[in-house]
């Protein structure tokens, strides 16, 4: 109980704190897109929360919308601009979900919040990642990022769940510094982006 009220008071207070200190780099940021990328500035997508409730998930856009002569979205790879890599690269199109956080569909620290068709995708135990809010950024995180296979993410999700608690937030915030600013695992070893969870080997 103490610890979810911490949580919960470090989550709106660290928030609050980085979206002030933050605007004029947040204001760079969306004004660098939209000559890049065009309009919306903002990715939105639909998320599973804390008990895979949907919430809709803010970012800064990383990728262009072009598409091929049949009209399909052409792959990641060929969408994911150079300011997409550089944003990716310094986690810095994640600072919108710092909106999230202050709605508390997220907390700072918490497993990823994946994709919505993931979710009858999970083994049981896997799926216990959603025992709590998703975070900007988590154990996993910190622990190799995207060039994890996603057994070995899920296994660091579910550890943070039954692990969690104030100090370990704290080390995970101050690890995330390090781990951003040495770009470690930003994507999957020869892929431009990660590669979907497509379900468990049997």
């Amino acid at each position: 109980m103490i610890y979810a009220f911490e949580k919960r008071a470090l989550d709106v207070v660290g928030a609050a704190v980085a979206l002030v200190v933050l605007s004029p780099l947040l204001l760079a940021i969306a004004i660098s897109v939209r000559l890049a990328h065009g309009s919306p500035v903002l990715f939105r997508q639909t998320r599973p929360g804390r008990f895979g409730v949907p919430f809709e998930l803010c970012k800064f856009r990383t990728m262009t919308d072009r598409r091929g002569p049949d009209g399909e979205l052409l792959p990641d790879a060929e969408r994911l601009t150079r300011l997409g890599r550089f944003l990716r690269r310094t986690s810095l199109d994640e600072l919108p979900e710092l909106l999230n956080v202050l709605r508390g569909d997220m907390s700072l620290v918490g497993p990823r919040p994946l994709l919505m068709e993931y979710l009858p995708l999970y083994s049981v135990e896997q799926g216990r990642r959603h025992e709590v809010r998703p975070g900007i950024t988590g154990w996993a995180q910190v622990n190799g990022r995207n060039a994890q296979t996603w057994a070995d993410r899920f296994r660091l999700d579910v550890w943070y769940v039954d692990h969690a608690n104030f100090t370990l937030d704290l080390e995970i915030l101050a690890r995330t510094v390090t781990t951003v600013l040495g770009g470690e695992g930003i994507s999957e070893a020869g892929h431009a982006t990660r590669e979907n969870f497509t379900g468990n080997e049997p």
